[in-house]
């Protein structure tokens, strides 16, 4: 599908990176078609070195000519690097931004360009287990959309949006989804070296208990709450477990948490704004 595009990335970090990747090892492009820019000349050299890939330090000569600007930066280089790029993409240039807390407005302003993709996606994604969240605008084209299905899909899973307010809740859900996994993760494995396993070995038992479930579930197609009900016996252990969750609002909890990630989110986003707006 992208055969034949010429891709530029503006950014080559861990996320840019993800996405070259996906797609070289997912055939949907070649090397020759991508140009990846970095301010680190110690990263380009590694990018260029693992995929083949042309680089440049210089933004504006990275999307010269091209059909789609991924813009993976960090969002408080956009100020520095909106300069470098303004007016300078073709006006029908597909424009996808993985910004996170930057919203579309902010990034028309920057770069003088309407045709944005702006997605959310997750650290997964380095491995090809993403999961990204992603809005247009009116002025992208049917192609751009299939061609942004197919550069986020090398990512691993894609779901596309109407309204750009739901990128902010997918930041709370899903983006930061990975660090409380974590926190959930840490906190069995020190539990089951305080019951007395070695590290290692509560490491694989929680590792492969938490990837079974997601496995099981999502074999089944039953709902999580009749998968619990499986293995809680009454006046078992998990019922026993679960009690205690239960009784520590760990519902609740994990609500506030996603909540608080969702309108953090939203703060981000109008801070850009209102530093753009200055």
């Amino acid at each position: 599908m992208l055969h034949a595009r010429r891709m530029a990335f503006v950014g080559s970090g861990v996320m840019g990176e993800a996405m070259i990747k996906g797609l070289l090892t997912q055939n949907l492009t070649t090397a020759d078609c991508i140009v990846a820019s970095d301010p680190w000349q110690e990263r380009l050299e590694f990018i260029q070195a693992t995929y083949g890939v042309s680089v440049t330090s210089d933004n504006a000569a990275a999307v010269r000519g091209a059909d789609i600007v991924v813009m993976s930066i960090k969002p408080q280089s956009l100020p520095k690097v909106g300069k470098d790029l303004h007016s300078k993409i073709h006006p029908d240039a597909l424009v996808l931004s993985i910004l996170a807390g930057t919203r579309i407005v902010t990034l028309q302003n920057k770069l003088f360009h309407d045709r944005i993709v702006r997605a959310m996606p997750n650290t997964p994604a380095q491995l090809g287990k993403g999961m990204t969240v992603w809005t247009a605008t009116s002025q992208v084209a049917g192609d751009q959309l299939r061609f942004t299905e197919a550069i986020l899909g090398a990512m691993g899973e894609q779901l596309q949006v109407e309204e750009e307010s739901f990128l902010d809740m997918a930041t709370g859900l899903s983006g930061s989804g990975p660090g409380f996994v974590m926190l959930l993760i840490e906190a069995m494995i020190d539990a089951g070296v305080h019951m007395g396993f070695s590290r290692r070995d509560a490491e694989k038992m929680v590792l492969q208990t938490i990837e079974g479930s997601v496995a099981l579930m999502r074999a089944s197609g039953k709902h999580s709450a009749e998968l619990k009900n499986q293995v809680t016996s009454p006046g078992g252990t998990t019922a026993a477990g679960l009690y205690e969750l239960e009784k520590a609002s760990i519902r609740a909890t994990i609500s506030d948490a996603i909540f608080a990630a969702y309108r953090r989110s939203q703060e981000l986003g109008a801070m850009s704004e209102k530093r753009d707006a200055g």
